[in-house]
């Protein structure tokens, strides 16, 4: 595991390495593109979401393919449920899966097959598992988000420090799911930015502020912040806010003293039934046109040469500290994060 001060400086200087990986995207092989059109169909479950990319994404797929995407919406447990079962039952009928926590516990159960696509070659090497289960589309950043009618943004909290004051004791809501965009994640920050004693030390504390847990997906949590079930969101999607402004929802998101760097990875089942369909699809979303579909989508693409439209939303160009977790440290860390922010926050 890589020293926190290293993961910050990743985080960082992430868009350094986008430049400086800038190898040309390779030809999809057309073999490939014959037995995916022979399968006629790929299945793909997904914690992306449907209108927002998923939809527009598979549109564009079939169209340049024609091989039609059967595109299953889920949260992180349901995927990892789900494609668990399938092969405990020996009737798998995913072929692609995708998340930021996804591969780590499928991979230990030996259910995840090895692929790097070809259009992969020009990535950073933090966007590709170094023994090739799966690659990143896109990357997210956690941070808090407050909604503008309830609380006026020149009122933020500038810290976690800022947190414990008795003014937000029943303002604050989060996600209560297993996963890093939820209580776990935000613990998972806590201890790596104050370390054991004294991040626990304040999650203590902080479990006096009466923290509105919803069990529902990050996404739902920003919605019911503009709906004004709560004024301050924890540990949210920063590009969530961004696209709900843009909309002309009261929804905006703040750094704090550190932020959560997660990737979101493909993988294939290893028993996919269609795995030239999966194969295919996975490269088509690592490409630059499955790239700009993340970025017209208001998602951060791993592309070295497509940036969001809204470069603040970078630690690197927003002027905020952030550390990278990668998809088998959040395997390895989040059922630890998850007893404590069970445990104190009940």
């Amino acid at each position: 595991m890589m020293k926190f001060k290293d993961r910050v400086v990743l985080a960082i200087c992430m868009m350094a390495a986008f430049t400086a990986s800038n190898v040309r995207a390779q030809t999809v092989d057309p073999a490939l593109i014959e037995a995916a059109r022979r399968e006629g169909s790929v299945t793909w479950y997904t914690t992306l979401i449907i209108n927002q990319f998923v939809r527009p994404a598979a549109a564009a797929f079939e169209k340049k393919y024609g091989v039609k995407v059967n595109a299953i919406r889920m949260n992180t447990e349901d995927v990892i449920l789900r494609t668990i079962n399938e092969a405990k039952a020996g009737r798998m009928q995913v072929d692609v899966f995708d998340g930021t926590s996804t591969v780590g516990p499928l991979k230990k159960l030996g259910i995840v097959a090895k692929y790097t696509p070809a259009s992969a070659a020009r990535l950073a090497k933090q966007f590709l598992d170094k023994d090739g289960y799966w690659v990143a589309t896109n990357y997210y950043v956690y941070t808090p988000a407050l909604n503008t009618e309830l609380w006026p943004e020149a009122k933020a909290p500038k810290s976690f420090a800022d947190l414990l004051d008795p003014m937000y004791k029943g303002k604050l809501g989060w996600s209560s799911l297993s996963s890093t965009s939820s209580a776990p994640g935000f613990v998972g920050t806590i201890l790596t930015h104050m370390g054991e004693e004294k991040g626990m030390d304040y999650l203590r504390q902080l479990a006096k502020q009466d923290i509105i847990p919803v069990k529902l997906s990050a996404r739902a949590v920003v919605d019911k912040m503009i709906a004004g079930e709560f004024a301050i969101a924890l540990q949210t999607f920063n590009h969530h806010s961004t696209i709900s402004a843009a909309k002309g929802a009261p929804s905006r998101w703040f750094p704090l003293d550190l932020a959560m760097v997660n990737v979101s990875v493909e993988g294939i089942a290893k028993d996919a039934p269609r795995p030239n369909a999966a194969r295919l699809l996975v490269d088509f979303l690592v490409t630059p046109e499955g790239q700009q579909l993340f970025k017209e989508a208001g998602y951060m693409p791993v592309d070295p040469d497509i940036s969001p439209d809204e470069p603040r939303l970078q630690p690197e160009r927003g002027g905020f500290k952030a550390f990278l977790q990668t998809p088998e440290e959040v395997d390895d860390l989040l059922p630890g994060w998850q007893k404590i922010a069970t445990d104190l926050f009940r």
